[in-house]
């Protein structure tokens, strides 16, 4: 808690005097992000950071893998599908970035199972992505960065799913995009259906 608070004690001597006019007109007008970001909760990777953002600039849902499960409106709940539904039709964010990364634990449970304490509901939430689970070829390290990648592009197809998302992507108003962090480089890579390519 004690770094928890000088952390907060930081942003109030150094950050809130720089950016009070910024979180003033945030307070006053509304966020009015154009950008959506879908991430994994994992500590190491922040959009925040990884996009160089400010507040106000993305809005940003994470869960456990960065996951989007199929559209599927029911009485369950759905976190995920709901900040989707926010931020593209309340929002009307222009773009929708899925944001993978190296090094995922979701992506390691896919792959070996969820750690035995983890059972309640990482081990059923990570089957959303069991079609990106089957990846052939290389070595361990090039088969778990395939399957971030293909939970990247799982997630983009599972996002067409809903349909108005669909709708804005085929009229032009929404953009979606993926991409995978190397938190071991901090390189950025596309990920798209045609392949995964460094951002330069």
């Amino acid at each position: 808690m004690d770094t928890l608070l000088e952390g907060y004690r930081r942003f109030r001597a150094e950050v809130w005097p720089a950016e009070r006019a910024r979180y003033e007109a945030l307070a006053r007008w509304g966020q009015n992000p154009e950008t959506m970001v879908i991430a994994c909760a994992d500590s190491r990777v922040d959009p925040q950071t990884v996009f160089g953002a400010v507040p106000g600039e993305i809005f940003v849902a994470r869960n456990i893998g960065g996951l989007v499960p199929p559209y599927q409106p029911d009485q369950h709940y759905h976190g995920t599908s709901a900040a989707i539904e926010f931020g593209v039709r309340v929002l009307k964010v222009k773009r929708l970035v899925v944001l993978g990364h190296g090094q995922c634990g979701a992506v390691r449970a896919m792959r070996y199972g969820a750690p035995p304490e983890a059972r309640d509901f990482v081990a059923t939430w990570v089957e959303v992505a069991r079609p990106a689970f089957a990846v052939e070829g290389g070595d361990e390290n090039s088969q778990l960065a395939a399957m971030e990648a293909a939970v990247v592009r799982l997630s983009l197809a599972n996002l067409m799913g809903f349909p108005w998302v669909k709708e804005r992507v085929e009229s032009g108003e929404l953009k979606l995009l993926g991409f995978r962090f190397d938190i071991h480089t901090g390189e950025l890579e596309e990920v798209d259906a045609d392949g995964v390519r460094p951002v330069r």
